[in-house]
């Protein structure tokens, strides 16, 4: 009798002690990790234990609104650096100057920086993400379009796409849509056999088409670019150690894996045939994928804006527009607090 009280008594405290441990688990609500030790500190960085990225919130796929939230490329890539570096993340809304972010002190880096349009007053990594003006097709094997070959394009109207293809092509080669998700409709649906526009922007455009689309990026309409990370040319210590975690990230596949996430593949450029030289484009440059011009003096279109149907890791639906248009949300609606080594909002 004693011994099966022993036995009982024993078994209710094993019982109690899984409940309390069980209890200790799911009551925080989600698991967290712990942090590394931060490896850079004021004066390095603005913050103690923060690391504060800037990006522009109107050039999605690199970073736009989904939810009330920022979210996009360069936020996955900046939470990767920031967990590396042993800190947690602030996202800043830089717009389209992040020379005077970085001057006043606003923000310790800006991602999403055009190496073709990267001002000297900063300091630029080595790209990190490619850009430039691309040729899509249904497949691989569509052949790059030649002038003689009576090749069709579509692009969105007034974008430096369009002018790139009237450029090289003749006007009588352009269908020119409304929105690039149109462009991408048009190639689908055979009304053209190519659609140029800027390879990111385009991918993300079709990738979000009802069902997605695939497409190859068969040649470029100009030298491709990169996106770059901008750091004040007099912080050698945060250029040093943010860039060689930036390019780590590059080696080891990390950013592969950030770009299939929103684009449904991995993007190379650099051993595709160029077609003519585009750079100094007469029409309005191209936006992003939710209506906005990134620098531009294109036309003004009014264009509707991303969906942003999408959960977490997840690329929404959306219209992917080129040019410049009424502001709108990515197309995109992942979720995540933002803090370093989650894909999220990019708060803190």
């Amino acid at each position: 009798m004693i011994r099966r009280r022993f036995v009982m008594a024993a078994l209710g405290a094993a019982l109690a002690c899984m409940t309390l441990m069980l209890a200790g688990c799911s009551g925080s609500g989600s698991y967290q990790p712990e942090l590394k030790s931060a490896e850079v500190a004021p004066p390095v960085i603005g913050e103690e234990g923060t690391l504060r990225v800037g990006v522009n919130t109107e050039n999605p796929p690199l970073a736009g609104m989904g939810s009330g939230k920022i979210i996009g490329i360069d936020v996955d890539i900046a939470s990767a650096i920031a967990d590396q570096l042993g800190l947690k993340i602030s996202i800043v809304d830089v717009g389209s100057d992040p020379a005077a972010a970085i001057a006043d002190g606003k923000v310790d880096v800006v991602m999403g920086i055009d190496a073709a349009n990267a001002d000297s007053s900063y300091w630029v990594s080595p790209s990190y993400l490619p850009t430039g003006i691309a040729v899509f097709a249904l497949n691989a094997d569509a052949g790059i379009p030649t002038a003689d070959s009576d090749a069709t394009f579509a692009a969105q109207v007034s974008s430096k796409s369009a002018w790139a293809v009237s450029n090289e092509f003749g006007e009588s080669a352009l269908t020119p849509t409304d929105t690039l998700k149109d462009a991408f409709v048009a190639l689908r649906d055979g009304t053209v056999k190519y659609v140029a526009a800027d390879a990111i922007i385009g991918l993300y455009a079709a990738h979000g088409l009802d069902g997605g689309l695939d497409v190859s990026i068969v040649s470029m309409l100009m030298k491709p670019s990169g996106y770059c990370m901008a750091v004040a040319t007099d912080n050698a210590d945060l250029q040093k150690a943010a860039g060689d975690v930036l390019a780590s990230l590059a080696g080891n596949g990390t950013i592969d894996v950030i770009e299939r996430k929103w684009l449904g593949t991995s993007v190379a450029l650099d051993s595709l045939p160029v077609i003519g030289d585009s750079s100094s484009s007469e029409g309005g440059d191209d936006g992003d994928s939710s209506g906005n011009s990134s620098d531009g003096d294109g036309a003004t279109a009014d264009e509707d804006a991303s969906d942003g149907t999408g959960d977490e890791g997840d690329t929404g639906s959306g219209d992917g527009t080129e040019d410049t248009g009424d502001d709108g949300t990515s197309g995109a609606d992942g979720e995540g607090d933002g803090t370093s080594g989650d894909e999220g909002d990019g708060t803190e």
